[in-house]
């Protein structure tokens, strides 16, 4: 099984909104840069996503997505099925009446227990789990670029070590 470019697109896109503030207005110029997703393909996957209730969507100039829920609240699981669909691996799965002998075959059941583990540590992940760890969107050139400063107040580690 191979994830759907569209998939792996909307899980960059979920992701990107999930790093900025709860609530955050971002470009989606800005997103198709940082998460190197072509701008035309981002539009059609906000749609998807704003459908499911993922992401709200806003128009005009100074328009752009918002993450709706907690990433907390979101995992990869509901946003890859957002894509593709239920994942069921193969047919005799997703057309039980297409197999003959998927009521006493070995292999049916193996392609079950697949598809409900892949499910289930799909579902495990959340968005703020990610966030929380290195991710794989870059960090916007801004960020990069600002200044970093120590507090006076702060003691140099290295003098109290």
């Amino acid at each position: 099984m191979r994830l759907t470019r569209a998939a792996e697109y909307a899980v960059r896109c979920v992701l990107y909104l999930a790093q900025r503030d709860r609530g955050a207005l971002v470009n989606r110029q800005e997103i198709a840069r940082q998460a190197d997703i072509p701008a035309h393909f981002l539009a059609k996957i906000a749609q998807d996503l704003a459908k499911a209730g993922i992401i709200e969507i806003r128009q005009g100039m100074r328009g752009g997505f918002v993450l709706s829920k907690d990433p907390a609240d979101i995992n990869l699981l509901e946003v890859v099925e957002t894509m593709i669909g239920e994942i069921l691996l193969n047919d005799c799965i997703s057309r039980s009446s297409g197999c003959k002998a998927s009521d006493h075959c070995s292999v049916h059941r193996v392609w079950w227990k697949a598809r409900d583990q892949l499910r289930a540590t799909l579902q495990q992940v959340s968005f703020k789990q990610l966030v929380a760890e290195t991710a794989c969107i870059t960090t916007p050139i801004e960020a990069l670029l600002a200044p970093t400063t120590i507090s006076a107040a702060e003691p140099n580690r290295n003098e109290t070590q």
